[in-house]
């Protein structure tokens, strides 16, 4: 019998994390009643953060997504009057996407939401771990800049 390797086994954690973070986020979002999905919610936080009104393909590029996932998903905010799409003022062939009012109001219910899924996730923690929490996974979010591994620890 050959012992599991740790990497695998932390490999398995951190999606099983994942995927319970998302669930718990995703009851939420439900509680909220704003009937917005996480996919739009993360729209609408992105959107929040251009300093004027994007593009669509300036969204699909930062949320890493096909253009088209984009478009289904103004689609959706857009009927619920949450975002609005608006003609470039120098170029009427492009399509600028602008938050609305509803969109604002909506993005303050959902930072509640956020808010309260992460007390819940975090609850079994000490204020101890959480910070510890926090530093590994900024060493996490910033390993992009890490020299590739090895090719002995490499897999497809």
């Amino acid at each position: 019998m050959s012992t599991p390797d740790p990497d695998d086994l932390l490999a398995e954690q951190l999606l099983r994390f994942t995927r319970r973070v998302h669930r718990i986020q995703k009851r939420h979002l439900e509680q909220c009643g704003l009937g917005i999905t996480p996919a739009q919610s993360r729209l609408l936080r992105t959107l929040a953060h251009f300093g004027s009104p994007p593009r669509m393909a300036d969204l699909a590029e930062r949320l890493e997504v096909v253009p088209r996932a984009v478009t289904t998903l103004v689609d959706g905010l857009e009927a619920s009057g949450r975002v609005r799409r608006a003609p470039d003022p120098t170029n009427r062939r492009v399509i600028r996407i602008e938050i609305t009012d509803e969109g604002h109001t909506a993005l303050r219910e959902l930072h509640g939401a956020r808010r309260a899924a992460a007390r819940e996730i975090l609850a079994p923690l000490t204020d101890g771990q959480r910070e510890m929490l926090g530093t590994l996974l900024d060493t996490l979010m910033d390993g992009g800049d890490a020299p590739a591994m090895s090719g002995r620890n490499r897999r497809c």
